[in-house]
């Protein structure tokens, strides 16, 4: 399919003929992360896309002191949630301040600093399950520090997600591989060294309580009573331990060759086969206490080989290395790496958090406004599978959404914002008056009958769309005055400046462009159905407000004004979105280049950055795109693991990662009416030659 287009296309662009398609494998492995240092910002993951087990230069969790205050040292699942007791019977009803709406008092749950709201924006939390780490000692008994490891030789082998180690003690090697189980949740290792033998070199699987705490690490190792860590069953190669913590129950199975002690109340020691200089062991984490087959490291590492071969042959490719910018490397970086840590930490049935399963930033809940940068992406990339896991959670929430709307005196369902599994909102002061997250599903469902454009597609999502709708028709309101209908207030945008004047914030510019495309999508799926028509849809569409403008380009919201900086959303009224009549184009170019001149990046975040590159391609400029991509700022900086740092408590940033795959894919495989051109999102000007295969494009 594409692949023709693709290579024909890279004949004219880039002056070569070539009869193959891309050699994935080479693609990949060129941006193997390899360390030669215990670099705190550049610890290294592997996983299966619902579950992440980040590892120190030694392949396990040896140093996480080392690592506290960058990345922590994390193992985390999907579906690793707790929650604290609720001694004081808190509800929702707690954190709600009512706010005018045209005459009506409507309540939000905005109070976010008092005992309730605090307990209600922690409650539920993600946990750390088991830090895994090698207790280290020289010849005297000492306990190493990382201080003491030499010869750090450490590569992360994309192709076959596999973390290979090696470094010394007093000049004698240790060599570790590390993978994750693709199909549980879980780790298998292999350590080779003669320091087994007298137990210099030994494994410590220790189990914290969660820290329920926002940023980076989620454990909390200062209160061993109000945790339960018994072993149920054990024998000469397995154990079954059984962790109770509030309202988490799971457990953790480990298969190993050597000698398993509990050495402390949560704590084991393994050590090494006697004499032997080998030891394998696998660490598998479960909610339920089913058994697990008793696979060997080979088998492990086999089966972890079969899923990342078959992840990196599937799906979409970018191949940038006959460009002769020299970006391109870096860019193509940023690409391949991105990939591989969605397809570790993102993969999950639950829209996944802004830090994935490595932080517990905003307590590891997750934002709804966020899932589009999450996930779309694994459709551009045809890995529509991995998105639609998370897709079916949004009918499960379904009556909380419901009742939000009731709550407030709307139709429909109202989508919340910061959420656990459970899809209760959590209080905040910004989060419960955004709406941009509103139409996002009618867009995830759009992308999949595009891909699937079937009765079965139309009638898996229809009461999705159909409900979502129902709420933004009811949302919008009509104004005399203006005539027209506007959205808000009460409305805080989607760039979050100024949340405190949400009472008199109104007619955010790509919330109203996202209204229209949202309501007409909607209608054409009433028309695929052959249903009747909704004429209040249609109306609203086609008489909404314009969009804002002040001294020549579109601003973030007719009213207040607010500052260059931050996110720059209303260039995703043409760059996230196609242009529709709302749009006019040499305003939007002007927008772009005031940003790209003008804007603060101090408040910026990673997936802005690929924003301005989709609004930048869509009007014609490609070079700005590059340029956006690769803007030397703080909030757009890629570590060597891959991970978009943003700032210090918020270490990595997925919605960046995710961000990045959707616009490079966009721009390689153009959008609907894009330029008929290869690569039309690229430059056109003999620097840059792209090959790309099976990429969608977008709407």
């Amino acid at each position: 399919m594409d692949i023709r287009m693709a290579l024909v296309w890279v004949a004219v662009v880039g002056g070569a003929i070539r009869a193959e398609g891309i050699d994935r494998k080479a693609l990949v492995t060129r941006h193997d992360v390899k360390l030669t240092a215990a670099d705190p910002l550049a610890p290294l993951s592997v996983g299966n896309g619902r579950f992440a087990f980040n590892a120190d230069v030694t392949g396990l969790q040896s140093f996480p002191a080392h690592y506290a205050d960058t990345i922590p040292l994390t193992t985390m699942a999907e579906w690793g949630w707790n929650r604290f007791e609720n001694t004081e019977g808190y509800t929702l009803a707690d954190t709600f301040v009512k706010a005018d709406t045209y005459g009506r008092a409507v309540e939000y749950n905005i109070i976010s600093e008092s005992p309730a709201g605090r307990y209600l924006r922690a409650n539920p939390h993600q946990s750390h399950l088991g830090q895994i780490g090698f207790i280290l000692t020289d010849e005297n008994g000492r306990r190493l520090t990382v201080a003491d490891l030499s010869q750090i030789d450490q590569t992360l082998r994309l192709w076959e997600g596999r973390l290979v180690s090696r470094f010394a003690i007093d000049g004698q090697p240790v060599e570790v591989h590390t993978v994750a189980h693709p199909e549980y949740d879980g780790i298998a290792v292999s350590v080779e060294s003669a320091l087994l033998r007298d137990g210099r070199v030994k494994i410590a699987l220790r189990f914290p309580y969660p820290s329920a705490t926002w940023g980076n690490d989620p454990a909390d190792w200062s209160q061993p009573s109000k945790h339960r860590t018994q072993t149920l069953r054990e024998d000469e190669t397995t154990a079954l331990i059984e962790r109770e913590l509030d309202t988490l129950t799971y457990f953790c199975r480990i298969h190993h060759n050597g000698k398993l002690l509990k050495t402390d109340r949560h704590e084991y020691l393994l050590f090494g086969p006697n004499g032997d200089e080998a030891l394998t062991f696998s660490v598998l984490f479960s909610p339920t206490s089913t058994d697990w087959p008793g696979e060997s490291f080979e088998d492990i590492r086999r089966k972890a080989a079969t899923h990342w071969h078959n992840f990196w042959t599937s799906g979409g490719a970018i191949d940038l290395s006959e460009s002769s910018d020299e970006r391109w490397y870096e860019l193509e970086r940023r690409i391949v790496l991105s990939q591989y840590l969605m397809g570790v930490q993102s993969a999950q049935k639950y829209p996944p958090a802004e830090t994935g399963l490595t932080c517990t930033s905003w307590f590891g809940k997750f934002h709804l406004e966020m899932h589009w940068w999450h996930g779309v992406q694994w459709m551009l990339w045809g890995r529509s599978d991995l998105f639609e896991r998370s897709l079916a959670w949004y009918k499960q929430i379904m009556p909380v959404a419901r009742q939000i709307a009731e709550r407030q005196g709307y139709a429909g369902v109202r989508w919340p914002k910061m959420v656990g599994p459970d899809g209760q909102d959590a209080p905040s002061g910004i989060g419960p008056l955004l709406i941009w997250q509103q139409p996002h599903p009618i867009y995830y469902a759009e992308l999949l009958y595009r891909e699937n454009p079937t009765t079965e597609t139309l009638e898996k999502y229809q009461d999705i769309v159909f409900e979502t709708a129902t709420f933004m028709a009811d949302f919008a309101h009509w104004d005399d005055l203006s005539e027209s209908f506007v959205l808000g207030p009460p409305l805080i945008s989607a760039r979050e400046f100024e949340p405190k004047r949400y009472a008199e914030t109104k007619n955010a510019a790509f919330e109203l462009a996202y209204w229209h495309w949202a309501l007409r999508t909607a209608s054409q799926w009433r028309q695929r159905l052959g249903l009747e028509p909704a004429a209040m849809w249609e109306r609203i569409a086609g008489n909404l407000a314009i969009l804002p403008i002040h001294n020549g380009v579109y601003v973030e919201q007719e009213h207040p004004l607010v500052a260059d900086g931050g996110h720059p959303c209303m260039l995703a009224v043409w760059g996230v979105l196609p242009k529709s009549r709302m749009v006019n184009e040499a305003v939007m170019t002007r927008t772009v280049e005031h940003v790209l001149r003008h804007w603060d990046w101090s408040d910026t975040w990673g997936w802005d950055y690929p924003m301005i590159a989709m609004t930048a391609a869509r009007v014609g400029r490609p070079d700005w795109a590059i340029d956006a991509l690769l803007l030397e700022v703080q909030k757009n900086r890629y570590l060597p693991n891959g991970h978009n740092w943003q700032r210090e408590g918020l270490p990595v940033y997925m919605p960046g990662n995710g961000g990045l795959l959707t616009a490079a894919a966009m721009m390689a495989a153009g959008w609907d009416d894009a330029p008929t051109r290869n690569a039309p999102g690229f430059p056109d000007d003999g620097k840059w030659v792209v090959k790309w295969e099976d990429l969608k494009k977008m709407p």
